[in-house]
């Protein structure tokens, strides 16, 4: 075989190689790249565990209905949002004296919620879905004089673990197992109808 054409068959080898090579730092580049962004993009959205130790919850109040309950997370809890109704609100006022704390004067919700409607917004009501007894998870009942409950049951929510009751606005019901009425959480609203849970003038 001449010099010229193993010339040529090595420059046609060295071609190929450089192609490859160019190929492979490329594509490694280009993967490296996205390792990078990954992260990065997925750092704009909060992270199971930013939610876990108590991340604010944004919840739209204007779909729930007069009367209607939602249920929410945050920091791994229930958070019951109620938007009651007129009638509700006046059931407050009917059995204030059958609750254990009708003013919310134990200290274990925010200082805003220290009224009989234990809310800044008196028709939605944010309640920790937790029973203060043993920690379950209270039902919401809110039909009027159940049969289960009594003729004198003005709706809220009952604890099918050890029997508490606690009414409409969380206040605990004399005599049941539960000791303290349900908390409240640190919320406030970022508009009429956006609700923060987490944050508040005192936490933020």
């Amino acid at each position: 075989m001449s010099d010229a054409v193993v010339s040529e068959a090595e420059n046609l080898a060295n071609t190929s190689r450089r192609k490859f090579l160019v190929g492979a730092t490329t594509a490694m580049a280009a993967v490296g790249a996205v390792g990078v962004a990954t992260p990065f993009v997925a750092s704009w959205h909060p992270s199971a565990k930013a939610k876990a130790a108590g991340a604010p919850v944004k919840v739209d109040v204007s779909k729930i209905l007069p009367g209607e309950q939602i249920r929410a997370e945050w920091r791994g809890k229930p958070v019951f949002i109620l938007r009651r109704t007129p009638e509700m609100l006046e059931s407050l006022k009917a059995i204030s004296n059958e609750v254990a704390d009708p003013n919310s004067e134990q200290p274990q919700q925010p200082a805003y919620a220290a009224n009989e409607a234990r809310a800044i917004n008196a028709e939605i009501a944010v309640l920790v879905g937790i029973c203060t007894h043993l920690g379950c998870s209270p039902q919401f009942r809110p039909e009027v004089g159940a049969p289960d409950l009594g003729d004198d049951w003005q709706g809220g929510y009952f604890c099918p673990c050890h029997g508490s009751k606690f009414d409409l606005a969380g206040r605990v019901y004399k005599a049941v197992p539960a000791p303290t009425n349900l908390l409240v959480p640190p919320h406030s609203y970022e508009s009429d109808n956006v609700l923060i849970i987490g944050v508040d003038e005192e936490t933020a």
